[in-house]
């Protein structure tokens, strides 16, 4: 669509004066809804729920409990951005979080020391990270197609791991990293804080994020540029990897208790998180700042459906469709850009 020019303004004798079109006012407008349409949506859904139940949702303590449920989700979430930064995606982080957390309680179970099988649990999550890196950046395979059949597998192995039973009964000493608090504050929430500000920095700061950003944007000018892109797409799924295993860790300390299947659920509420952020990027692409408003969106949606009392099958729906349409505005706000 061509651009419209500024007209010109003048009287007899006067020199000309650029005024601007009230198209343009239009559009900077529309922009403007367009990439807060995510936010406003964040602070309609707490109105509603605030309106319905305000003794019970409009409560300091409940919006403690909103950020302890969606600690584990940032995390994973947060390390999902930075694959879709790069322009893949990365369907095994649950699977890795459900293995991480079900490698590290058995380990404990089996006597080992919490940092020992916490550094165990995270290498393997790393591993799990290159392996996806290694088929899709060398082996060239598909990000879908590599990551769904590592998903498998690891679901696989997590089984193996945990011999299909539920693991509990661990120290007491290890408990603190899931459950504890600082300033009334639990502790998965300050991690979650503090991995989501590690990306931030990475992808704001770094070589190695503007080498990510470069690569999503068009990997084959970045390429001819100098830039190795198979290598920079592997280290993105190794963050990927290593993260969603120390988010499982995570998980299961709360939860106190492990299972094959634990994370499972966050892999798709991930890739939705990022696509709602999408929705808040000028160009259009994965954000951190994004992603954790989408986070809030999906943690608000399930604690307020929750206190309402809407059945648990009609909030997967509900979710479903928050995934789709996601997915729709990402796609639109692109064509427009």
């Amino acid at each position: 669509m061509a651009m419209e020019r500024p007209t010109e303004a003048r009287g007899a004798g006067s020199p000309p004066v650029l005024t601007e079109s009230v198209p343009n006012r239009r559009l900077g407008m529309g922009r403007v809804l367009r990439l807060s349409g995510t936010g406003i949506g964040l602070i309609l859904l707490i109105g509603i729920f605030g309106a319905l139940r305000p003794t019970v949702f409009l409560t300091v303590g409940n919006f403690v409990n909103i950020l302890e449920q969606i600690s584990i989700l940032a995390i994973i979430a947060a390390v999902q951005t930075v694959v879709m930064v790069v322009g893949d995606l990365d369907m095994s982080v649950g699977s890795t979080a459900s293995l991480g957390g079900a490698l590290t309680a058995v380990l404990l179970m089996a006597g080992w020391s919490i940092p020992a099988a916490m550094l165990v649990a995270l290498f393997v999550g790393a591993l799990i990270g290159a392996l996806n890196g290694l088929l899709v950046s060398y082996v060239k395979l598909s990000a879908f197609i590599a990551t769904l059949a590592s998903m498998t597998a690891v679901t696989g192995l997590a089984f193996i791991v945990t011999n299909g039973a539920n693991i509990f009964g661990f120290t007491p000493d290890f408990k603190p990293l899931g459950q504890g608090r600082f300033l009334s504050v639990p502790v998965p929430v300050y991690i979650a804080v503090a991995v989501s500000l590690l990306i931030w920095a990475l992808l704001r700061f770094t070589t190695i994020g503007r080498r990510w950003r470069a690569v999503g944007g068009n990997a084959e000018v970045a390429r001819l540029s100098g830039i190795r892109v198979d290598r920079v797409r592997f280290i993105a799924f190794v963050i990927a990897g290593l993260g969603a295993s120390l988010a499982g860790i995570i998980l299961v300390s709360r939860l106190a208790s492990a299972t094959a299947q634990a994370g499972d659920s966050q892999m798709m509420l991930s890739i939705a998180a990022v696509f709602l952020g999408m929705t808040m990027s000028s160009y259009g692409g994965a954000n951190i700042g994004g992603t954790l408003v989408g986070v809030a969106i999906l943690g608000v949606l399930t604690n307020g459906l929750n206190i309402v009392g809407v059945n648990t099958y009609v909030q997967q729906v509900l979710t479903g469709g928050i995934i789709i349409a996601a997915v729709a505005l990402s796609r639109l706000g692109s064509r427009r850009r």
